[in-house]
C-alpha cells in the first residue's frame, strides 16, 4: 500500500482521504487553514452559526453511495429533513409594489400543478420534461459522472449508442433554448434555467443536457441536513479519520517534488513540501499525491514548469465561473416572509448574466440573488427571537472587487453589493425594517476566496460548465506529466458542487487502482470494517 498525501481538507480532500484510507493506504491530509471544510466552511459568532458555502442538498443518491463505500449509510450519519415548499421565487416588481411570489412545492405532482396554474398546458409539458431529465440523469450517473475517461470504450455501450442522437441534440442546444421551446411564462423559464448557476455558468451557455438538474429539485425534492453542511463536513472528516487518515491543519503546502522516471516516461511524485503552524519547513515523502486544492494553484504554483499539465497558457483559454459576494446576517426578530430557500430574480436576467460573464464584466444592479434562512428549519442556528440569513449575489470573478469584513468593514465594492442586496430583499419580500434589524453582519468577496482557497480569479465555484469544460472535456483527475499525481474537487472532473466532489474522490480511487470502469463502484468495493451509526444528537452537533 502507498504513502498518500492529500493537499486540502475540503469535501473532496476529506472524501478522497477516507476512501483511500479505507482501501488500506497510509494517508496524510495537509490543510493550510485552521479548520477543515474548504468552501463548505462555518462562521460562529454571537450565538449565530452560518454555513459559508453550499446549502442545497441535492443528488441524495451520491451521498448514499459514498456513505455505503465508507461502510455506513446516510441514515446512520445524517438527519435529513425534506423541505416543503422547496423554495420561493421572488420576481422583480414593477414600481414599488411587492414582488410576485411563486412558491415551488415538494414533489413532481405538486410542481406540475403549479406550472399548470401559471401557464395552461405547462403541467403536462413539465411532466414530459422531467421524464426526459430523469433519463438523462440516469445515463449520466451510469456512464459519465463516475467515469475516469481513461478508456473511451467504456462509452461504447448499447445504452449510450441508443441515446446518441438525443445526446447530440442536447449537447448542441443551450439550456436556455431548450427551455424556451417548451415554456413561455418567464418565471417558469427561470425556474428551469437557474440550475445553470449551480454549474458556474448561465443558461445561454450551459448545454441542454444539464436540464437533468431539474429532476433533482422538482422531482426528487430538496432536503436539509440538520447541522447544515458544516455538520456534513464533520461527518466526512470523522469517517476519514476513523479509517486511519491523519488530518493536519495549519499546514501550508508550498511545493510538490518529483524525481526519477516512471515506465511511461513521466516523472514520479516524491514528496510534498509544507510549513506547519509555526512556520517550520517540513517535507513528507509520498508515493501518491492527491491535490484537492484549486487546480490552477496546484499546477501554476506547486509544480515546477516541466511538471505542469495545465500551465498558465492553458488557463487563458478557459472560462471561469462567477465570483460572489456573501453576506451572513444575524437578524433580530422573525422573518416569516422568507422560507428556507428564496431566489430573487430580475426581470431582465439575460442582462444580469451578461454583466457577470461578458468580456467587459461589471457588478449588475439590480442583481439576481439567493437567500437562505436555515433557522426556518433549524432554529438553534440563531439565538432565541432571531433569524439566520445567508445572502449570495453572483458577481464577476474579479479579485479587484476586494474582500469582505465585519459590520460593513469590507471593501467598498463588496459592502455596496451587500447593502443593495439587503435593500432588495427588504423591498421585494416586504420586510421594510430589515436593515435596522441586522445585529450581526459578515461579508466575503472574491479576494477572500483567492486568499483563503487560492481560487482561480477569485471565483466562488470553479471553471464554468460550458460544453468544452464538461465531462471528458474538463480537466482530468490524473496528471499527464507526473506519475502518482491526481486531482480531486470542483475544479477538475466531474465538476462543481458537493456531490461532484464526492464523485471526484471516487474517480481518484479508481485511478489509483487502475480501474477504468464508467459507473459507481459496487457498494462493497472497499473491504474495511462497517462504521457504527452516529446518534442523531451527535450528528447534529458535528
Amino acid at each position: 500500500m502507498s504513502r498518500v498525501v492529500v493537499v486540502g481538507a475540503g469535501v473532496a480532500g476529506l472524501a478522497t482521504a477516507g476512501l483511500l484510507a479505507r482501501e488500506g493506504h497510509e494517508v496524510t491530509v495537509l490543510e493550510k487553514n485552521e479548520q477543515v471544510g474548504g468552501r463548505a466552511g462555518v462562521l460562529e459568532t454571537e450565538g449565530f452559526r452560518f454555513d459559508t458555502g453550499p446549502s442545497w442538498y441535492l443528488m441524495p443518491e451520491v451521498f448514499d453511495h459514498f456513505f455505503e463505500l465508507m461502510g455506513t449509510s446516510t441514515a446512520a450519519q445524517l438527519e435529513l429533513r425534506t423541505l416543503d415548499p422547496g423554495y420561493t421565487v421572488f420576481s422583480e416588481p414593477r414600481g414599488k409594489g411587492p414582488a410576485e411570489r411563486v412558491v415551488v412545492p415538494h414533489g413532481r405532482q405538486a410542481a406540475c400543478a403549479l406550472f399548470e396554474s401559471l401557464e395552461p398546458g405547462a403541467g403536462r409539458a413539465l411532466d414530459r420534461y422531467l421524464d426526459e431529465a430523469g433519463r438523462a440523469s440516469q445515463l449520466a450517473n451510469r456512464f459519465f459522472l463516475y467515469n475516469p475517461f481513461s478508456n473511451l470504450g467504456s462509452l461504447a455501450t448499447r445504452d449510450v449508442v441508443r441515446a446518441a442522437p438525443s445526446l447530440a441534440r442536447l449537447l448542441g442546444t443551450s439550456l436556455e433554448r431548450h427551455v424556451e421551446r417548451r415554456f413561455t411564462h418567464p418565471v417558469l423559464r427561470q425556474v428551469l434555467g437557474y440550475p445553470a448557476v449551480f454549474l458556474a455558468t448561465r443558461p445561454a451557455d450551459a448545454p441542454a443536457i444539464y436540464h437533468l438538474m431539474s429532476s433533482l429539485d422538482l422531482d426528487q425534492g430538496v432536503q436539509y441536513p440538520v447541522g447544515g453542511f458544516w455538520g456534513l463536513v464533520g461527518r466526512i472528516a470523522a469517517l476519514a479519520e476513523d479509517a486511519g487518515a491523519r488530518v493536519v491543519t495549519g499546514a501550508k503546502v508550498i511545493g510538490i517534488d518529483t524525481g526519477g522516471t516512471a515506465p511511461d516516461g513521466r516523472s514520479r511524485v516524491r514528496a510534498v513540501r509544507w510549513t506547519d503552524a509555526t512556520g517550520t519547513a517540513r517535507q513528507t515523502p509520498a508515493d501518491v499525491v492527491v491535490s484537492a486544492a484549486d487546480l490552477h494553484h496546484t499546477e501554476t504554483r506547486l509544480l515546477a514548469p516541466r511538471d505542469r499539465t495545465y500551465p498558465e497558457a492553458w488557463w487563458r483559454r478557459r472560462t471561469s465561473g462567477p465570483g460572489a459576494v456573501l453576506a451572513m446576517l444575524g437578524i433580530e426578530g422573525e422573518i416569516p416572509e422568507l422560507g428556507h430557500h428564496s431566489l430573487f430574480f430580475t426581470r431582465d436576467w439575460e442582462r444580469n448574466f451578461d454583466a457577470i460573464f461578458s468580456r467587459n464584466p461589471h457588478v449588475p444592479h439590480p442583481a439576481s440573488a439567493y437567500v437562505c434562512k436555515p433557522s426556518a428549519t433549524e432554529p438553534g442556528l440563531a439565538p432565541p427571537g432571531h433569524e439566520n440569513l445567508f445572502v449570495l449575489v453572483p458577481v464577476p470573478a474579479d479579485v479587484g472587487l476586494g474582500a469582505g469584513g465585519a459590520d460593513g468593514g469590507g471593501s467598498p465594492d463588496v459592502e455596496l453589493v451587500a447593502d443593495r442586496a439587503i435593500e432588495q430583499v427588504a423591498t421585494w419580500a416586504q420586510v421594510p425594517d430589515l436593515a435596522r434589524r441586522v445585529v450581526v453582519r459578515r461579508t466575503l468577496g472574491p479576494a477572500d476566496f483567492a486568499r483563503d482557497f487560492h481560487s482561480w480569479r477569485g471565483g466562488v465555484l470553479g471553471p464554468a460548465h460550458v460544453l468544452t469544460q464538461s465531462a471528458m472535456f474538463r480537466a482530468g483527475n490524473e496528471s499527464k506529466k507526473v506519475a502518482g499525481l491526481f486531482y480531486a474537487g470542483a475544479t477538475t472532473s466531474p465538476g462543481v458542487g458537493v456531490p461532484m466532489c464526492l464523485i471526484s474522490a471516487e474517480i481518484v480511487l479508481k485511478r489509483v487502482r487502475g480501474d477504468r470502469s464508467a459507473g459507481p463502484l459496487p457498494a462493497g468495493a472497499l473491504a474495511g470494517p462497517a462504521t457504527p451509526a452516529v446518534p442523531s444528537t451527535a450528528r447534529a452537533a458535528s
